[in-house]
């Protein structure tokens, strides 16, 4: 690999540059290697090794990219605080197989006013959708400009983000892009509690508070394994998470797994989804469940 627009930190080739970067995958795949992505804004912890855990083992060549994608945030939302530390990242990352580390910057991607974007699909106007307008948008039109620079075989997704990761297999089916969109498990501390890169905003105090998110979905899961309509499950999670002193509940849906349409009766594999703000940050976790 040309090193021009590129450097190596922790023995990681680190890209800079769209072109080098495609230069790159496109050289892989001439060799007939298998190549897989992981999309990350940094700030990677054990849930994002994960995903490259996974390309390692389906793939030949695997590219992680870390960009803090401004499109994607509301003015109301917290881009500038976001967390970046690329040299802890290509630590985390030094441990595994990764060929390249695509971490350009916003220039690079976005170099001029950018008039075009993704109308993304109904399943996107849906509860993040409803809750953070504009957001699909802009994970949509930067999923698709990387896996242009990047033409994977296979892109790998957390299902913590279970939203997302429907929001952009649809878009790559109904854009007939050549890539299998791959759903990973979520991962998740010893207590319970979803990995993400926002649980490090959290104090001790809210850390605990935190931790009824996923007691609510093991509630949720029991319940329904007892027959329990819908709208119960939903009632007693919120009591739950109110108990626990989380005072601002955005939303808890249950829906169709595959639609995220609201549904009344556990018929079949049913997505229990939770955003909750703890403190002064919001958090994300879903569970599928079945009846009994």
């Amino acid at each position: 690999m040309s090193t021009d627009h590129a450097d190596t930190s922790a023995s990681l080739p680190v890209v800079r540059t769209c072109q080098q970067m495609y230069q790159a995958v496109l050289a892989a795949k001439q060799a007939g290697q298998r190549v897989g992505v992981v999309m990350t804004m940094g700030a990677l912890h054990d849930g994002h090794l994960s995903l490259v855990a996974a390309s390692n083992k389906a793939c030949d060549f695997t590219v992680v990219t870390i960009f803090v994608n401004p499109t994607q945030f509301a003015p109301t939302e917290d881009l500038e605080k976001y967390p970046r530390d690329l040299e802890s990242d290509l630590e985390k990352l030094s441990t595994f197989s990764v060929d390249a580390v695509f971490a350009p910057t916003v220039e690079e991607i976005y170099p001029d006013e950018q008039a075009t974007s993704v109308h993304p699909n109904e399943i996107a106007k849906r509860l993040e959708g409803r809750s953070r307008p504009g957001h699909f948008a802009g994970v949509t039109t930067i999923v698709l400009k990387l896996l242009n620079i990047i033409p994977a075989d296979i892109a790998f997704f957390g299902r913590k983000d279970y939203q997302q990761y429907l929001v952009i297999k649809k878009m790559v089916e109904d854009l007939n892009l050549s890539v299998e969109v791959r759903g990973c498990p979520t991962l998740r501390e010893p207590d319970g509690l979803a990995m993400s890169s926002r649980n490090r905003y959290l104090s001790t105090a809210e850390r605990q508070q935190a931790l009824s998110i996923s007691e609510s979905l093991t509630m949720a899961e029991e319940l329904a394994s007892e027959g329990a309509q819908a709208g119960n499950i939903a009632a007693q999670v919120r009591r739950h998470l109110a108990a626990a002193g989380i005072r601002e509940i955005d939303y808890v849906a249950i829906v169709d797994a595959e639609t995220l349409e609201d549904v009344k009766t556990i018929a079949k594999p049913t997505l229990v989804a939770i955003a909750v703000r703890v403190g002064n940050t919001r958090l994300i976790d879903n569970r599928t469940i079945q009846s009994a």
